[in-house]
């Protein structure tokens, strides 16, 4: 995986954000083929956790920017992904998350991993926006992106999919690049 060697490392207090790897596939394969994976288009099969994983790698050489696997600075082993998504058919560049054991949710890794993120887009990238898609009923997602400062765009494009409705969350680039 020397193509992944230039991808950024972000560092929060409790983080170290870095790149996906082939290692990881058992730690989000455990969510995504679970009833958790609700909101991510799951819960998948084997195979297609496999296949979903590798799009995640992959994402990072076809786009030049992908998600960020969360490692705990302590030791152990990555609890989840957050950062960039745009695969074929979304209409606009999205700053997602996924935390993967059920353990390391309501600990706020989520919002620290989504703030450095969000930092990083405004500020190294230079995006001028940037959405969350957000599945109907997923209350959770709703409150961490307006904890991010997010808005509700009803005008917004979704993706084009035949899962539950998906609402634009508009994040503001304004409140990270200054």
């Amino acid at each position: 995986m020397a193509y992944l060697a230039d991808t950024p490392v972000l560092e929060t207090e409790r983080l170290t954000l870095r790149g996906p790897k082939g290692d990881d596939l058992a730690h989000w394969r455990a969510l995504a083929v679970s009833e958790r994976a609700k909101y991510i288009g799951g819960p998948y099969s084997r195979d297609f956790a496999f296949r979903a994983w590798a799009g995640v790698i992959g994402h990072w050489d076809i786009r030049g920017f992908g998600m960020f696997v969360l490692e705990p600075k302590g030791g152990g082993a990555p609890i989840g992904h957050v950062g960039h998504w745009q695969p074929e058919g979304w209409p606009e560049r999205e700053i997602g998350w996924c935390i993967w054991p059920a353990e390391a949710e309501g600990q706020g890794y989520a919002f620290e991993a989504a703030g450095a993120v969000l930092d990083y887009t405004f500020k190294t990238l230079k995006w001028d926006t940037a959405v969350s898609y957000i599945d109907d009923g997923n209350a959770r997602s709703v409150a961490l992106a307006e904890r991010l400062g997010a808005r509700h765009d009803a005008e917004a494009a979704t993706p084009e999919r035949d899962d539950p409705p998906i609402h634009v969350y508009r994040h503001d680039s304004a409140r990270w690049a200054a």
